[in-house]
């Protein structure tokens, strides 16, 4: 597989955060083996539903028989106390350090609370905008979130990207109508091309930032050959959608 380089136009950026910007996985996947040993539950089951997903959606589909709302209160409370294992994905400090003032935020299933007890965890300062598991009434893979994202920065859909690792979350941002480079940090090249991602990089390494105008000009070192030709245009210069 032969290296490329694909430069993409965008008025924001969008950035998942599990997976993107922090490595929380083996917190993660300690919660949750606690809480399905508590109620008897299979744990790979559990870990399949569990990543991108919030989390009361999670208890819900697993164990419908719960009282899905006590459930969530108790599991976030004990991630909020807990977050030994949390640390930045490799790049991410230095990547946001190029954003500058353009309009740029997360998007993240988590809860407010959680998000801000992982960022610090991590050494990552809070953004100005932020879209959390609190503010929506539909998780990924709806579009909701995204949209949410989009509407808080005053930027059209067609005029951002975003930076996810999950199949859940490049489906929530295509159906939002948004470019999304996937990250191989947590799932394989074949299951983010089947969710519709349009680009794909090792890792946060191979994203370059730069400002240009009123434009962030990315630039993306690694891409698979077998991407749909339509991902491969030359970006329009005025609105910088494909």
């Amino acid at each position: 597989m032969r290296n490329k380089i694909i430069h993409l136009k965008c008025e924001a950026i969008l950035f998942d955060l599990d997976g993107v910007l922090l490595d929380s996985t083996s917190c993660i996947e300690r919660h949750w083996k606690e809480w399905a040993d508590k109620h008897g539950l299979d744990l790979k089951k559990v870990l399949q539903n569990a990543h991108g997903v919030r989390t009361i959606e999670t208890i819900r589909l697993v164990s419908p028989h719960l009282d899905a709302d006590r459930e969530t209160a108790e599991f976030t409370a004990n991630e909020i106390l807990d977050t030994e294992g949390v640390v930045a994905i490799p790049g991410a400090k230095a990547l946001m350090s190029k954003l500058g003032v353009k309009p740029w935020t997360i998007v993240t299933s988590g809860g407010f609370d959680l998000v801000q007890a992982r960022l610090k965890k991590a050494g990552i300062p809070m953004p100005k905008f932020i879209v959390t598991g609190d503010d929506v009434s539909e998780g990924k893979p709806s579009p909701q979130p995204y949209l949410i994202g989009a509407k808080q920065l005053g930027v059209s859909a067609e005029d951002c990207v975003i930076i996810e690792d999950a199949p859940i979350g490049v489906k929530a941002g295509k159906a939002a109508g948004m470019r999304v480079i996937g990250i191989l940090s947590t799932h394989t090249e074949g299951e983010l091309l089947d969710a519709g991602v349009d680009f794909i990089v090792h890792n946060l390494k191979n994203i370059q930032i730069s400002i240009a105008n009123k434009y962030y000009s990315i630039k993306l070192t690694y891409q698979p050959d077998n991407l749909n030709e339509k991902t491969h245009k030359k970006p329009d210069s005025q609105s910088g959608a494909f």
